[in-house]
């Protein structure tokens, strides 16, 4: 049986410096793995005592034929950290200093990018009071799962807290857990169709791999915190004690720094506003489905309905992105307004008169769907749930009142659906053109699958321009002013549209997406150009090929995107009706509208969901309730 001697020696490079277990036995103002001189070498096993003991003494062990040295069981890190002890110190400390960087900007990271300014990280989160606290009272194996616990929840916060941001940004709201997943996939597709696959496969990839590192290390520091918090108790429970003191008078008292209070519970209430926003979601889904079995026109027969608008072809048209901003905005509305101007004084040519005004989207930046459907319905349809909500149900849309009359051949224009759509039927449209429908051969404009000229030329060609026994009800979706607004396609001769191949050599000459999706003022002025573009498109159609009893309804979805309409944009969209019968302006007369395509910026300001019943009231309609 060997016998160990006890002994002290000074390190030499052969000797490594031995490491305690845990943290908690290290030695009061030294960090739990921080490397030292130990005073007693305890070795592992036999084998490392013959290598550490010296050769003066030989009596202290007596040699047995399985005693033969062998080399020492070392970790690499502890090599090296025993060879460059002041590199380590120097790397311990500073992943000490980034774990309670990362840590304490998670619990002060706010939720919008008009909030993320320095000012919002001198302050003194309570959660890290508290979180200090919890640990300290914990045993090592406990307090570990705590802190990776409580690091993945500043995780899970950091990465709501981002697509908060992104969706404040994009849709002028924040993400909801419940219902937006489904937006990520359309997130997805967006970038394939604006800057191809690879792109969109590449950001899928980065977006997953961001996530998960995200909460591995945000896990990593608050573990890393934790066992410094251990490694020096009594001055953390001094530490902790001071900051809550400090916290609590800063309440009290309403300290300030920068114009934002000192203390906060910032991380907290974030927390506490997406659980609102949970049971608020599941509250509304019930009570919008109430809403939605209440119909004022549900039970009317066709007869009743837009009696006087029989003979007239009908088309309702949305334009993608067009908002009030657009008209308002320094940047984009002399352009806009140009184009406006000369569309009413040529319209006008022609015998078409106009009326605006303007209408509040349920929708911001995005999710045009959600616009169509408020507006057609008479809902407010303004997230994805009530959206599934409203489809599956049998509410009359304005659209499927012309097709209840009997009176009307219904058709959609839909350039942008390039999938299954279901939601046709609930839309009232005995056909529908998809992107692959209207036989366009050119080349794709960003998002956009066609110019909209490209589209009301074939809108023509297959249904407008067709002789009938019927007249004609469409639903027109136009999408050349979707961002990113580049490339842009431009104007051509009405005779040379022919099927799209002109635009090959427009689009290649365009303006890359890369080159203006970062830049505010240039995404601003080619957001200018598309609505101009769009508008352009349409009121020379309607000049080329309207007649007297074609009706024009146009409006915008929704507002484009906070960088181009501006950090508390208005919902506002701009809507007109123009014919040639002076009997269709007539019937609208008490709505107090501006004359012209371009709404007066204090001319009646609606909510979308209230434009069905007005129109079908305007135009003779008789109400019939259902569900009430």
């Amino acid at each position: 049986m060997p016998v160990f001697t006890r002994f002290r020696q000074p390190p030499t490079p052969a000797d490594e410096p031995h490491e305690e277990d845990t943290p908690d036995e290290a030695p009061e103002g030294r960090e739990p793995d921080e490397p030292h001189e130990p005073d007693v070498v305890e070795p592992e096993d036999p084998g490392e005592a013959v290598e550490a003991a010296p050769a003066a003494e030989p009596a202290a062990r007596t040699a047995g034929p399985s005693d033969a040295p062998r080399p020492a069981r070392r970790g690499t890190w502890r090599t090296w950290r025993a060879r460059h002890p002041r590199a380590a110190l120097v790397l311990r400390r500073t992943t000490t200093v980034l774990a309670a960087v990362l840590v304490l900007g998670a619990l002060l990271l706010p939720n919008t990018l008009v909030a993320l300014e320095p000012n919002r990280f001198a302050r003194i989160p309570a959660e890290a009071v508290i979180a200090a606290v919890l640990l300290l009272c914990l045993p090592r194996a406990a307090r570990r799962v705590a802190a990776a616990l409580f690091g993945l929840g500043l995780g899970v916060l950091t990465v709501l807290n981002l697509l908060d941001m992104g969706f404040t940004e994009y849709l002028g709201r924040g993400f909801n857990v419940v219902l937006d997943w489904g937006l990520l996939d359309d997130a997805q597709a967006y970038v394939a169709d604006s800057m191809g696959g690879a792109a969109a496969a590449w950001a899928a990839v980065g977006a997953v791999v961001l996530v998960v590192l995200v909460l591995v290390v945000m896990a990593l520091a608050a573990v890393r915190l934790g066992e410094l918090l251990a490694a020096h108790r009594e001055r953390a429970a001094r530490g902790a004690l001071t900051v809550a003191t400090v916290w609590m008078t800063c309440v009290a008292l309403g300290v300030q720094t920068f114009g934002v209070p000192v203390a906060t519970r910032s991380a907290s209430g974030a927390l506490e506003a997406q659980a609102h926003r949970v049971v608020d979601t599941l509250r509304d889904e019930a009570a919008f489905a109430k809403e939605a079995k209440a119909d004022r026109f549900g039970a009317t027969p066709g007869a009743q309905l837009v009696p006087d608008l029989r003979g007239k072809d009908m088309v309702f048209t949305f334009i993608e992105s067009y908002g009030r901003s657009a008209i308002e905005d320094p940047v984009t509305a002399p352009g806009v307004g140009r184009t406006l101007d000369a569309g009413t004084k040529a319209l006008a040519a022609k015998g078409f008169r106009a009326k605006s005004g303007w209408l509040t989207s349920a929708t911001y930046g995005g999710s045009s769907w959600l616009g169509h459907s408020t507006f057609l319905s008479g809902l407010w349809v303004d997230n994805q749930q009530r959206y599934r909500t409203v489809t599956a149900g049998d509410h009359l849309t304005l659209t499927k009142a012309f097709r209840e009359t009997g009176e009307w051949d219904t058709v959609g224009v839909m350039p942008g659906v390039q999938k299954a759509w279901p939601e046709a039927e609930w839309h009232g449209l005995d056909k529908v053109y998809d992107a692959f429908d209207l036989g366009y051969r050119g080349p794709k404009f960003s998002w956009s699958t066609m110019p909209d000229q490209y589209a009301l030329e074939a809108f023509q060609r297959l249904e407008h321009g067709r002789k009938r026994d019927r007249p004609l009800m469409a639903e027109v979706i136009l999408t050349s002013s979707h961002q990113p607004w580049a490339p842009l396609p431009r104007m051509v001769g009405w005779d040379e549209v022919g099927d799209g191949s002109v635009y090959d050599g427009i689009e290649a000459s365009g303006v890359e997406a890369s080159d203006i999706i970062a830049d505010s003022t240039r995404s601003k002025e080619e957001y200018g150009k598309s609505v101009a573009y769009s508008v352009t498109s349409l009121t020379q159609w309607l000049e080329r090929y309207g007649t007297d009893d074609t009706v024009l309804v146009f409006l915008g979805d929704h507002q484009p995107l906070a960088r181009v309409s501006g950090d508390g944009a208005s919902r506002d969209v701009p809507v007109s009706v123009v014919a040639k019968d002076p009997k269709v302006l007539d019937a609208i007369d008490d709505w107090n509208w501006t004359e012209g395509l371009k709404p007066a910026e204090d001319a009646p300001v609606w909510r979308m969901s209230s434009f069905r019943d007005r129109f079908l009231t305007a135009y003779g309609s008789t109400p019939h309730p259902t569900g009430e």
